[in-house]
Parts: structure tokens; C-alpha cells; sequence
């Protein structure tokens, strides 16, 4: 299993996560002579605030490790207090 993967959960390689830099950098390519397309102007803001939508995903995202990171490294000093307080012959 992946370094990063988690049991259960799978992504193609072909098809790894957007970043927002890569949705603002995406680019549609020009279509035909005399065929419609969409308004450039239009997609590149709707690419915008899709890559400002992802951007505040993965910040919270980043919170939220940070933040079981210190619960962990708390939850594991308060299990360490406690076992000593055992070994110690001492009470809850």
C-alpha cells in the first residue's frame, strides 16, 4: 500500500488531486472555426473560484492534522501521567 494511502481508499495515479494552481492554470483550448464555445472570461472565473474553493478545503484540512497532531501528542502525555501514577503505586 502507498505511503499515503489509507485501507479502503483508492485513486488512480493517472488522476491524482486537483491543486489550485492547477485549476488556475488550466486551459481550454479554442474551438473550431465556426463552431460556439463558452465565454473565456466566464470558465477562467469559474476556474478562480473553484481554486479559491479548494485552496480554503485544503487549509482547513491542514488545520485539522495540525490539530489531531496536538490531541494525539496530548491524549499520549495524559497516558503517560497516568501509567507512571499506576507504576508508582499511586490512584486516579
Amino acid at each position: 500500500m502507498g505511503r499515503n494511502q489509507r485501507p479502503g481508499y483508492y485513486r488512480s495515479a493517472a488522476c491524482p488531486p486537483l491543486r489550485p494552481w492547477q485549476v488556475r492554470a488550466w486551459r481550454f483550448r479554442a474551438c473550431r472555426f465556426g463552431r460556439r464555445g463558452l465565454d473565456p472570461n466566464e470558465v477562467h472565473e469559474f476556474l478562480d473560484r473553484v481554486a479559491d474553493d479548494l485552496a480554503a478545503v485544503y487549509d482547513a484540512l491542514g488545520n485539522s492534522v495540525q490539530e489531531a497532531v496536538r490531541f494525539r501528542d496530548a491524549l499520549r502525555g495524559w497516558q503517560s501521567e497516568q501509567a507512571r501514577r499506576l507504576n508508582a503505586g499511586g490512584r486516579y
